[in-house]
């Protein structure tokens, strides 16, 4: 299945797992609870959906690459305590706790959520030494003899034995104990991510124009070329702020993330045509309403592909101000909710400034909370800030003010600046 429907079967399981009856039990029992085992190529967005899914879902996530860990951190060090068996002392040894379930109860106790995922990346690809206790993991939720806590799902992700010499296929006992989901490329999926993630539209361009070359893996004489998803995203990240700093970038930047040198060479020049085409079709004229008759005239006469590329070029402008658009009304709706907030909490007659710096704390902790639970995206980041700074440059004034004057003067500059 692609990535989005992947995305959905886990969200389903996490409602399924954490239903409950009127007992306040897990309708399936803990024991019941298949760990979710996602397989597919490397750099096709594995990781990328938990940080979505615990978002919807509002649980906690902690994440853990295990080819970074030893046996040792995994299962905990080894201690000697005594216990008395039959009338004698003896020594016995034990474990400390796993850091990686200790991480668990640290995350409730810092964000207060009791619910979360245990995302585990590259599970088959662990040394001999912590095979064992990674399918004990899978079997039986728990390292060492720490469990891991009620209210945790537990979802795995690996890389098929073909893209990575270090796999360790699992046995029939293992698979079946665990939900095992096969994730598959695709492009028109990662187009509506890509869109949402506002991925640099020379990116998207070309891949419309060419989506064979969105996810390609080679096997050569000089080794493995490849073009993944992952790739993309990050090369038009730095894309952007190569941009914004005006350095030119050439095939020598791109295969360092797109690291087929044929692709890499090909999206180089599709770039460059892409920068001359928005300086000869004059497009900060035609967003101003100014549409010359030559430039009908050349569009008529261009290439399909240059053509398409005029589209991408003004869709890719249209949605940079639906962007825009869509973060202000956020950010007013939040600034409106919090000035609403802050009236139905006045009291008459009682000090305004009280209240005010209430609320501007009460705004402060949310978004550190969300922020400390992972569950605070950029854009959302972004419109907390913002309202945070709009009660803090109202702090100095209002200190002058009082009762219903003092919040008249909030709702005015709030008006003002909404009109803007």
């Amino acid at each position: 299945m692609n990535i989005k429907r992947a995305k959905e079967e886990i969200i389903h399981t996490i409602k399924a797992y954490f239903q409950k009856d009127s007992y306040g039990e897990y309708v399936i029992p803990v024991v019941h609870q298949r760990p979710v085992l996602l397989l597919g190529a490397p750099g096709i967005g594995k990781t990328r959906i938990m940080e979505q899914i615990a978002s919807e879902c509002g649980i906690a996530l902690v994440s853990y690459t295990i080819t970074h860990h030893t046996r040792q951190s995994a299962i905990g060090l080894p201690f000697i305590s005594h216990e008395t068996f039959g009338g004698r002392e003896t020594a016995v040894t034990e474990y400390t706790m796993s850091e990686i379930v200790a991480s668990l109860y640290q995350k409730m106790k810092q964000t207060g959520l009791s619910e979360g995922i245990l995302f585990i990346d590259e599970i088959n690809c662990v040394s001999e030494t912590l095979a064992p206790a990674m399918l004990q993991f899978l079997q039986c939720k728990s390292f060492g003899n720490h469990q891991i806590p009620q209210g945790w799902i537990i979802v795995a992700a690996g890389n098929p034995p073909e893209y990575n010499k270090s796999v360790r296929e699992f046995d029939v006992v293992t698979l079946d104990r665990v939900k095992k989901i096969d994730v598959e490329p695709d492009f028109d999926v990662w187009k509506e991510y890509a869109r949402d993630a506002a991925v640099h539209p020379a990116v998207i361009s070309y891949l419309n124009a060419r989506p064979l070359h969105f996810y390609k893996m080679e096997t050569t004489i000089d080794g493995k070329l490849f073009a993944t998803p992952r790739g993309w995203e990050d090369l038009s990240r730095i894309l952007q702020v190569y941009e914004d700093l005006s350095i030119t970038m050439d095939s020598e930047v791109v295969v360092q993330y797109i690291q087929h040198p044929d692709i890499a060479k090909d999206f180089a020049a599709y770039l460059e045509l892409y920068a001359k085409y928005q300086a000869d079709y004059e497009l900060d004229q035609v967003f101003e309403g100014h549409i010359p008759d030559i430039l009908i005239k050349k569009t008529a006469h261009a290439s399909f592909d240059e053509r398409l590329s005029l589209v991408s070029l003004i869709l890719a402008r249209c949605e940079t101000a639906f962007r825009k658009y869509c973060m202000e009304e956020d950010y007013f709706t939040l600034l409106h909710g919090e000035l609403k907030r802050l009236r139905d909490h006045l009291i008459p007659g009682a000090p305004f400034m009280p209240a005010f710096l209430e609320s501007m704390n009460d705004l402060r902790q949310t978004r550190e909370a969300r922020q400390r639970a992972e569950l605070l995206g950029r854009n959302e980041k972004i419109t907390r800030l913002r309202a945070e700074e709009f009660f803090d440059k109202a702090l100095p004034v209002l200190q002058t003010y009082t009762g219903d004057d003092a919040f008249s003067l909030l709702r005015d500059r709030f008006g003002t600046e909404k009109a803007a």
